[in-house]
């Protein structure tokens, strides 16, 4: 789930994401993904925020990733975000302050790097992580460039026993065509359905027929930006896997997500 306050992109932007690549000066924060049936937090999902302000002030994911996009880091931030997230669920730390798996966002370009693969497959074995704890979520900031060469690494997720899920679905580049051709094991419903769904006959409606294809798909729902106890109620009787929202918890740092 990608959103965030934007900033002017172009080439000082681009100057300041190498920099923070060099210097280490991302940050992850973490939501969590909630069980609607019994409110258990089934995985959580990191979420990516750019630290460079003096000020302390931190940039999140809109504001920088169309830019790394467009300028070509973005294989790099999100290899960066993947080895983050192997370290730690590999380290020990995570499964004793927060447990669970951990979703990590890919840029539907990243999808169709043929390299990527085999770098998620060796950071795993390097940092000796159970795959099933790792959820690589495809993001449609951008168009798939090659859809062909996004199934295969999908399903080599998939095979190395990870998760994939199909992220922002409904306000994406390719909908339905992602659907039915990308293997992935949970469907995201991009919050524009969800954040007005007790007011909107037409969401609710849209929210019932995903629930049901998903389910007849085999594959988990995740409802994104659930905002208050109405919504989380309909989503549970719409027969909604897992909810993610500042109604279940807000994003946080390390630490603070555990508490």
């Amino acid at each position: 789930m990608l959103r965030a306050t934007t900033t002017p992109g172009g080439p000082r932007m681009l100057a300041r994401l190498r920099r923070a690549l060099a210097e280490d000066l991302f940050v992850l924060h973490f939501q969590p993904i909630v069980a609607l049936q019994d409110h258990s937090t089934g995985h959580h999902e990191a979420l990516l925020r750019l630290a460079d302000d003096p000020a302390g002030t931190l940039l999140g994911p809109a504001g920088f990733l169309p830019s790394a996009e467009r300028g070509g880091l973005i294989g790099e931030i999100d290899r960066w975000v993947i080895e983050k997230v192997a370290a730690l669920l590999g380290g020990g730390m995570w499964a004793s302050l927060a447990g669970g798996g951990i979703a990590v966002n890919v840029s539907a370009l990243s999808a169709s790097d043929p390299a990527l693969l085999a770098d998620i497959a060796r950071l795993l074995e390097r940092y000796e992580v159970d795959p099933s704890l790792l959820v690589i979520e495809i993001t449609e900031t951008a168009a798939i460039p090659d859809t062909a060469a996004a199934r295969r690494f999908c399903a080599g997720v998939l095979e190395l026993g990870c998760e994939v899920a199909l992220d922002d679905f409904g306000a994406g580049y390719g909908g339905f065509q992602y659907l039915r051709e990308l293997p992935f094991s949970y469907l995201k419903i991009d919050g524009e359905f969800i954040r007005r769904l007790p007011r909107s006959r037409v969401d609710q409606l849209i929210v019932q027929a995903l629930s049901g294809l998903a389910d007849g798909m085999g594959c988990r729902t995740v409802a994104e930006w659930v905002g208050d106890a109405q919504t989380v109620s309909l989503l549970r009787s719409y027969g909604i896997d897992f909810a993610q929202g500042f109604e279940l918890g807000r994003p946080r740092a390390l630490l603070a997500a555990a508490a």
